[in-house]
């Protein structure tokens, strides 16, 4: 059987760029190579479309020196019309060559510019079959503030909370120090539009909520400050189904939390301590199978059709979202890949369930 040409996209313009390039990484080092031809696209922190070497050990995860598209002269061109999927490269020195046709782009683009629909919508305009959801969905799992009404409209319990513009905070500072005030403290902020804990600071009084506004703020126009909750922290992978059928939720893992305020970047990606990652952890069949028909629920309420990796609080008053990761962290030590190991999909597998329905997939 002929092997299908993948293009894998990855790096991009957001805050999220290293963990893109060591998602990509994982990708190349594990993707069936008797299935798959990868064409690897590398989008520099700038926005150049490069064509980058398919070379694993180039972008695996390191904390000492993490991983970025360099900048290496050349440039991918897109197919000029939805007639046709041929992409072509200008090299260095100016001259151009066609890369031949690709069958299904795979965009591991992580935060704003790629996990937001914007990719999405290029592709969609392309009719280029890709992995991963659709233009709404994206937008809407990458916006908490949209997400929470959606998933309130859902039945799905969400955490207390408030959404800040940058104008709001700019010219009513007070105002908006007495609505936080009023979620009791201590609270969570975060961008409202950005991933991997990026911009997220958690906040005990009031003389800490103006430098917690900055820092989100610097990231996005608005911020999500949201009341803390006291409990475990839950997560499970959801695919879609196949053929048109339910999606599918994985076992549930836990983010054990040791010595830090929350799961932050560095516990994530910078092997800082603190952290364990359990997968698969201790649930009753109850409340295992309440937490994945809620996943499945919120998926479907953003309209998903590719993947998403579900966090819930498990409270005393039971399961509370915190949010739907549309193009979850990928690497291999990921908790996505984790949670559907432990379910028994390998994480080549889970590559090729995710190519074979973005091929398939109908929008």
């Amino acid at each position: 059987m002929a092997r299908l040409t993948v293009a894998l996209l990855f790096g991009g313009r957001s805050s999220e760029h290293t963990i893109s390039c060591a998602t990509a990484g994982g990708v190349l080092s594990a993707i069936d190579r008797s299935k798959y031809d990868v064409l690897p696209i590398g989008i520099t922190r700038d926005g150049r479309f490069t064509l980058q070497p398919d070379d694993a050990s180039r972008f695996l995860l390191n904390p000492a020196a993490m991983p970025v598209v360099q900048d290496n002269g050349t440039r991918v061109h897109f197919p000029e019309s939805a007639a046709s999927r041929e992409f072509t490269v200008t090299d260095a020195a100016g001259a151009t060559r066609s890369l031949g046709d690709v069958d299904v782009v795979f965009p591991i683009l992580h935060g704003p510019f790629g996990e937001d629909g914007t990719v999405q919508g290029l592709l969609e305009l392309l009719a280029l079959p890709y992995v991963g959801d659709g233009v709404l969905a994206s937008a809407l799992g990458m916006d908490k503030h949209f997400a929470k009404i959606a998933f309130q409209a859902a039945g799905i319990p969400v955490a207390p909370g408030i959404t800040v513009t940058a104008r709001e905070w700019a010219t009513d500072a007070a105002a908006v120090a007495e609505r936080v005030a009023g979620l009791g403290w201590p609270v969570f902020v975060k961008p409202a539009r950005a991933g991997s804990s990026v911009g997220v600071t958690r906040v005990t009084a009031a003389g800490e909520l103006a430098a917690a506004l900055g820092v989100a703020l610097a990231e996005d126009s608005k911020a999500l400050v949201e009341s803390a909750m006291v409990g475990r922290e839950i997560e499970c992978g959801v695919l879609a189904g196949r053929d048109g059928g339910a999606p599918r939720v994985s076992l549930a893992g836990e983010i054990v939390i040791t010595g830090r305020d929350f799961y932050d970047f560095d516990a994530k990606y910078m092997d800082a301590p603190g952290i364990d990652l359990v997968c698969p952890t201790t649930l009753t069949e109850f409340e295992l199978a309440q937490i994945q028909d809620l996943a499945a629920r919120a998926f479907e309420a953003i309209g998903g059709a590719g993947l998403a990796r579900a966090d819930f609080f498990l409270t005393a008053d039971g399961f509370v979202i915190n949010e739907l990761n549309t193009m979850p962290g990928f690497t291999p030590i990921s908790m996505f890949p984790k949670c559907w190991e432990a379910s028994g999909m390998s994480y080549t597998e889970l590559i090729d369930e995710l190519i074979q329905l973005g091929l398939e997939s109908v929008r």
